[in-house]
């Protein structure tokens, strides 16, 4: 081509190409066909999300969540958790404190339980701490006693009633002891003694200065006793001592019961006396290491 058949044929592309223009646009959006597709992608998913809802809805309260979920080792099992909206068992009330019991059955004698004589003991405590006013923490609660000895109390011209004896010692003073008198149901005194009422010099075998309300009857029924009559005698051991016997209105001799530290002994008369019980203490080679009538402190007539 020569330079003016150039030209011409580029005047002519330009006019085809400003043609073009003109007629050539990009085609319009598919709007409807989009909003359609929206649409149903929105239905989709509200109807995925109200499955959801529903899987939800029937999940227990107690349900289990799965915990390590997530991790390079995969879907581990896991120990359960416990939702947090799971109810919690309250705890057990603490059962409520009461005395120790005694070393051997047979210081409950006559059918008295050890229910009856707990119960008497309590009794006796709250009657003497209501009466001691602000001093009514010297003589402790229940659970500060061991019982000892319980025994039917006979009525007499000075305490007419009759009811139970209950001898209660405390744990952490071996040699303090309370003698709970019940007529009827009802506490109606307290004799408490401790080792501050010994004289000096005491022996191995120590029976209660004031134990006698445990086997006599009031002096003025002396030579009109009620018949029978049940006695107990209570006093404290050294741990030498191996064996302890009492004898009462010339009776045999009544092995007691040594009880930490304490001897307990019992039994029945059918005949008034005028003589203390008699008690006799032995080592463990059966060596008589102590007897009350040879006891200058031990008060032998009634």
């Amino acid at each position: 081509m020569n330079g003016r058949e150039d030209e011409r044929f580029e005047e002519r592309l330009r006019e085809l190409l400003s043609e073009d223009a003109e007629t050539v646009r990009p085609a319009p959006a598919p709007y409807p066909a989009i909003r359609r597709r929206g649409l149903a992608e929105r239905r989709r998913r509200v109807a995925a999300v109200g499955a959801a809802l529903v899987t939800l809805a029937v999940v227990p309260a107690g349900a289990y969540a799965l915990a390590g979920a997530g991790t390079d080792r995969g879907a581990d099992t896991a120990a359960p958790k416990p939702s947090v909206s799971a109810p919690r068992t309250p705890a057990a009330s603490p059962a409520p404190a009461g005395p120790g019991r005694p070393a051997t059955p047979g210081q409950l004698v006559d059918g008295i339980t050890f229910e009856q004589a707990a119960d008497g003991l309590a009794k006796c405590l709250k009657a003497e701490r209501t009466t001691l006013g602000g001093h009514r923490d010297l003589l402790g609660a229940p659970e500060d006693y061991r019982i000892v000895l319980a025994i039917p109390k006979t009525g007499d011209s000075n305490s007419p009633g009759d009811g139970l004896y209950v001898v209660g010692v405390r744990e952490r003073q071996t040699d303090s002891r309370v003698i709970c008198t019940l007529e009827d149901g009802v506490a109606s005194g307290i004799n408490v003694s401790s080792s501050d009422a010994n004289g000096p010099d005491v022996g191995k075998v120590v029976p209660d200065i004031n134990g006698g309300k445990l086997y006599r009857q009031s002096v003025l029924d002396d030579g009109n006793w009620k018949l029978p009559f049940r006695w107990g005698a209570i006093g404290t051991v050294e741990p030498s001592v191996a064996e302890v016997t009492v004898s009462y209105g010339g009776g045999p001799a009544v092995p007691a019961a040594l009880d930490h530290g304490w001897f307990v002994a019992t039994g029945t008369l059918d005949h008034q006396v005028t003589l203390a019980p008699r008690v006799r203490g032995y080592d463990e080679a059966g060596t008589l290491v102590y007897d009350s009538d040879t006891d200058p402190t031990y008060q032998r007539q009634l």
